[in-house]
């Protein structure tokens, strides 16, 4: 007689545990718009990364629809890559990613790969080292989802300015707690829209506009 599987205290099997243990160490992302619209592509869930929401995302590419076709991207905090993969999907000319995690890296690489995209470009490194240097061009557009609550918006904001990483008529296009009173941004940052999507605030600035 075959012998049942061990579920001692109501535990699943080890393989069973397994299997599940994978499915959740794994994320899924799909592209919405662009040339790549529908293609769905996996991440590791590592690192409390959260891809920007589809609803998100559709919302800020219509925003940036004139802007994003023959754009330099820079997509910081990249994680699951979801908002560079979404311009380069859109047009974009360029896109640089930046992530300090080095699974998320690698699969954002392979990713890239998969999706013939020799325009996108993967910097495994912390951010604000990255930003503390000086840029070698301004960027058209800069995407910046940091981990929530951890102030990392007073940090780089002023390094994204300082060194040379925006120049007049870019745009910066960031994410925060929406329970965040205020985001503190140069002078010469103009608020061009801003939305609530549940527990997230999204704003997007343009530079001397």
């Amino acid at each position: 007689m075959p012998r049942k599987p061990n579920r001692k205290n109501g535990r699943p099997p080890a393989r069973r545990r397994a299997i599940q243990a994978t499915v959740q160490d794994t994320g899924e992302l799909r592209l919405i718009g662009g040339d790549w619209r529908s293609r769905r592509l996996t991440f590791p869930a590592v690192g409390g990364v959260r891809p920007t929401p589809s609803r998100v995302r559709e919302t800020l590419f219509n925003w940036l629809m004139p802007v994003v076709p023959g754009a330099r991207c820079l997509d910081l905090f990249a994680g699951s890559g979801v908002l560079g993969l979404e311009a380069l999907s859109r047009g974009a000319r360029e896109a640089v990613f930046v992530d300090h995690t080095r699974a998320l890296c690698n699969a954002l690489t392979t990713n890239l790969g998969l999706l013939n995209a020799d325009t996108g470009r993967v910097l495994c490194q912390d951010v604000a080292g990255f930003l503390s240097q000086a840029a070698e061009a301004p960027f058209d557009l800069v995407l910046m989802d940091p981990p929530f609550r951890e102030n990392w918006l007073d940090r780089l904001i002023p390094l994204i300015a300082d060194n040379g990483w925006v120049g007049e008529g870019s745009w910066v296009y960031i994410e925060h707690e929406s329970e965040r009173p205020q985001v503190v941004v140069p002078a010469n940052w103009s608020l061009h829209r801003e939305k609530v999507a549940g527990q997230v605030c999204y704003r997007l600035y343009q530079v001397g506009g």
